[in-house]
């Protein structure tokens, strides 16, 4: 799940004395000349981290993605950062002297974190109740949930770097107190990206990815199981349903479960193959820095933050079924409202895009577990 954390270097720290406000209006003039006609120039205006940033309203003069292209090149060599926004209904370009942050990569960390989580994973799964190791168990079930998860998030590596965006590797969060063994892993973005189609892409390739080792892991691992009687007279615990969890149940055994009793036995494959596609799941929740965050963004820009006072509602709504959502509730009310703001705010999707992220948005309804888990008591 990718988080945002733009920091400037090296940039303007003084407000700027009118001398250099002549040179930078005859800079900026230069770079949007042909495809931005200004209406108005104000100077020490905030951008992002950048304190003293320059704001030109005015008006487009054809596509915004062409203008963006051609103004950052040449606004470049004069050491000028471009941000398209739209802001109620005025076009506005912002322009910041200053360098986006080149921090180097913490691979060792990531590695660290990396053989930490398998370990977790492994053990989480593997130690029996006289406190032995069973590998075959914890084998079992680490491998292929490492394997998605692994996906993920080098899908949303891979594509990010494509794309030119400075992103850390990913650092897995191992978690051996909880029945998972992990929360998964965090990808941090250093620089914005340039588009809302190249933060869709990089925000898509995770749960893609995921999903192409998620569902044939599943699918193998429910083939391996079998229907068996529900505990009577003691607790036990229930995995939680989605739809398209519960559709390949029923295309494996012909019926839909938990029912009369009865339910699925779940291999270690199988187990880990359902949490692959929770995590996936709340990944695609839309909201803040979130696969499905990033989705909702560029499908809808700004507005969208407004939707985070609905997901509150039912998250709360839920609560009373699984009282983990109240966690979420938490983050939400701290971190939703933050979305991953592209350099150019303004191009919207073209046709292709618009279709990848309302398929994000359909799995995210085909993915989600309105209990994850139940704890079933005599």
């Amino acid at each position: 799940m990718p988080a945002n954390a733009l920091r400037s270097a090296k940039e303007l720290t003084l407000p700027i004395d009118t001398l250099v406000q002549g040179r930078m209006t005859e800079e900026l003039k230069y770079a949007v000349d042909g495809y931005f006609e200004i209406e108005s120039i104000r100077f020490d205006v905030p951008i992002l981290t950048f304190q003293h940033g320059v704001r030109l309203s005015g008006r487009f003069l054809g596509p915004t993605d062409v203008a963006y292209d051609a103004i950052s090149e040449r606004a470049r060599p004069n050491g000028y950062l471009i941000f398209f926004r739209k802001e109620d209904a005025e076009q506005v370009i912002y322009a910041a002297q200053g360098t986006l942050p080149k921090t180097k990569p913490r691979w060792r960390l990531a590695g660290i974190l990396f053989v930490a989580t398998v370990l977790s994973v492994f053990i989480t799964y593997g130690l029996t109740a006289d406190l032995t190791i069973d590998w075959r168990l914890g084998l079992g079930y680490a491998v292929p949930l490492m394997t998605i998860l692994l996906a993920h998030e080098l899908g949303h590596f891979f594509v990010a770097r494509r794309n030119r965006m400075a992103v850390s590797p990913p650092y897995f969060i191992p978690l051996p107190i909880i029945s998972l063994g992990t929360l998964g892993a965090v990808i941090v973005m250093r620089t914005p990206p340039k588009n809302r189609k190249k933060l869709l892409q990089m925000g898509a390739a995770g749960p893609l990815a995921g999903l192409v080792f998620a569902i044939p892991i599943l699918w193998y691992g429910l083939s391996i199981s079998y229907i068996g009687h529900l505990p009577v007279g003691e607790s036990y615990m229930l995995e939680g349903n989605s739809l398209l969890y519960a559709g390949l149940k029923w295309l494996q055994f012909g019926r839909f479960l938990p029912a009369a009793g009865l339910d699925v036995m779940l291999s270690p494959v199988a187990f880990a193959g359902w949490v692959g596609l929770l995590v996936t799941a709340l990944n695609l929740i839309p909201a803040g820095q979130l696969d499905g965050g990033h989705a909702a963004y560029t499908l809808f820009g700004p507005r969208i933050r407004w939707f985070n006072y609905v997901l509150i509602a039912i998250l709360l709504a839920l609560s009373f079924r699984f009282t983990g959502w109240l966690i979420w509730v938490g983050l939400l009310i701290l971190f939703g409202w933050r979305h991953a703001v592209p350099m150019d705010d303004i191009t919207p999707l073209d046709g292709k895009h618009k279709a990848l992220a309302i398929l994000l948005l359909l799995l995210a309804v085909l993915l989600f577990m309105p209990s994850p888990m139940t704890i079933v008591n005599p």
